[in-house]
């Protein structure tokens, strides 16, 4: 009989500690609903929860697509962070976890929010079961907000404990970001981001078990889309579809209105995953 070939898929949180810190997730009353998107529920991460990761890399907050797949960095910006765990040789063993469990909504929500006691607390101990689980060689965190969350914790007495190294860099939607409130040019901006990715590159990339063997290979000045990796069948939850784990954008917030906007995502299969017949 021939064998038949089943498709992978992320297992959720089969671990008893995993299903506590789902069960136990903070709600509104943590994330006030004036700076956080909490009504379109809490994303806990992506990647590996059964004590084979070997890389932690801390996020900031879920965006459009990660809402509809349930886990966090699946977009351009998940994309780009998978293009960088493949140039360190890691295309399985990570797993990443979120500063926040909402997407912030409005500007300067996670700066007022970042150090917030019960943010803090519930985070940490989502980090906590991530370091005892794995044996993690090293840590990378995007941007600011990450790197505030890793200062937190590794100020704790089990955070001290981890013995990985660490690396922060630019957020992968830095060139995006900084462009658009007119800081910089994206050019200058995407070179910044790969000197900064290019200097984590090196110092991590000898420290690291690799899942297949890769020698070093830094960023030029920018990212371009072979720079870019989709996100594995492996990290999102059943019945996927393999367009959401595609380089395509797939999903976007629409509305007249900020209040419509906020509580309205358009997802569209794209056109090239349009397999059905053609109808006249």
């Amino acid at each position: 009989m021939e064998a038949v070939m089943g498709v992978d898929f992320d297992p959720g949180y089969v671990r008893a500690r995993y299903r506590k810190l789902v069960s136990d997730h903070p709600d509104d009353s943590v994330y006030p609903l004036s700076d956080f998107r909490v009504e379109w529920g809490p994303i806990f991460h992506r990647g590996r929860l059964d004590g084979t990761a070997r890389v932690l890399v801390i996020g900031q907050d879920p965006a459009t697509h990660e809402a509809i797949c349930r886990r966090i960095l699946v977009g351009e910006a998940g994309q780009r962070v998978q293009g960088l765990l493949a140039r360190l040789g890691i295309t399985r063993s990570y797993v990443l976890a979120n500063a926040f469990l909402y997407s912030v909504y409005g500007q300067g929500g996670g700066e007022r929010h970042v150090d917030d006691p019960g943010i803090v607390a519930y985070r940490n101990r989502w980090l906590d079961a991530i370091a005892r689980d794995n044996q993690l060689d090293a840590v990378i965190s995007l941007g600011h907000l990450a790197d505030r969350a890793h200062e937190t914790w590794r100020a704790t007495p089990s955070g001290s404990r981890c013995p990985a190294a660490y690396a922060t860099v630019l957020h992968p939607t830095y060139p995006e970001s900084a462009s658009r409130r007119g800081q910089i040019t994206k050019a200058e901006a995407f070179a910044r981001l790969c000197t900064s990715w290019n200097e984590a590159l090196v110092a991590l990339h000898p420290l690291i078990t690799q899942d297949v063997p890769t020698p070093l290979s830094r960023y030029g000045t920018s990212i371009a889309r072979t720079d870019l990796a989709a996100i594995p069948a492996c990290d999102l939850p059943a019945g996927m579809p393999p367009w959401m784990r595609s380089l395509d954008a797939w999903a976007r917030r629409m509305g007249t209105d900020a209040d419509s906007k906020r509580a309205t995502i358009t997802v569209s299969i794209p056109k090239k995953a349009r397999t059905w017949p053609a109808v006249d």
